[in-house]
């Protein structure tokens, strides 16, 4: 991709469920700062490999394996590793995003949840972090439903699991910033992916847009421009926080 301006140059970049929404922009704009991005996705390759040929198959390589499987997870990063010998910035982007009360909560739901959202994150990061080195980052993906007050029910299993990723946020900083290895999250707020649209009808997407004093929901390209803060130099001196990029929707210290 081409830009005159490439801090990432010669640094790889790992990010999981990276064929569509904020995992595609993300990938794209790594890539755009000079990063060589790997592009997880677990079962349909044809927007990965369209990903590739957009950003460069010099850049880029697709690799399919279920981000919530450690032994998938391990051969993920092996793949990686073969291909670049290294892993600088790891972003643990996969995810569903369950709509369940307590009472509709299923056991099935709950670890199909938990072991996407949680388990595979910490167990990447895991099974990485021996091809990590100082001056590396580990930006997780969190939502800023964690702090919104006005929250529904139907959101429980879901910000069930981010809670539990801003904790690891948290002190997870507190161990790898010992090795030199920052370790932040992002927390978007609602932002215009398929997967958000999805089952909303326009009443409702319009219901959501107007909780955000600038009336409208977020872009992707807006998310993956807050993780490519976090994937550079420039935050050298952020660890262990949680960014909420929501336009506005939540403020305050949570």
């Amino acid at each position: 991709m081409s830009s005159s301006y490439k801090p990432l140059a010669g640094k790889v970049a790992l990010i999981t469920g990276a064929s569509k929404g904020i995992g595609a922009a993300t990938a794209l704009e790594l890539a755009s700062l000079g990063a060589n991005v790997v592009i997880n996705y677990s079962s349909d390759a044809t927007p990965a490999e369209a990903l590739v040929k957009k950003i460069g198959s010099e850049q880029a390589v697709a690799i399919k394996a279920n981000a919530g499987d450690v032994p998938e997870i391990e051969r993920l990063v092996k793949e990686t590793v073969d291909k670049w010998g290294k892993i600088d910035i790891l972003i643990p982007n996969a995810g569903v995003s369950p709509m369940a009360t307590v009472e509709q909560t299923t056991e099935a739901d709950f670890d199909k949840a938990y072991q996407l959202n949680v388990k595979g994150p910490y167990f990447l990061v895991q099974k990485a972090i021996p091809h990590m080195s100082s001056g590396s980052h580990v930006i997780l993906l969190s939502t800023s439903l964690c702090a919104l007050s006005s929250i529904t029910p139907n959101y429980l299993l879901y910000v069930s699991t981010k809670g539990a990723i801003e904790q690891i946020t948290r002190v997870l900083a507190k161990d790898l910033g010992t090795k030199g290895i920052s370790v932040n999250a992002v927390a978007p707020g609602p932002t215009g992916t398929d997967l958000f649209f999805n089952g909303k009808s326009q009443q409702l997407v319009d219901t959501i847009a107007s909780w955000n004093p600038y009336k409208r929901i977020g872009e992707p390209q807006e998310i993956a421009r807050a993780i490519g803060f976090f994937a550079g130099s420039k935050s050298s001196w952020v660890n262990g926080q949680i960014l909420r990029v929501n336009g506005g929707m939540t403020v305050g210290p949570c």
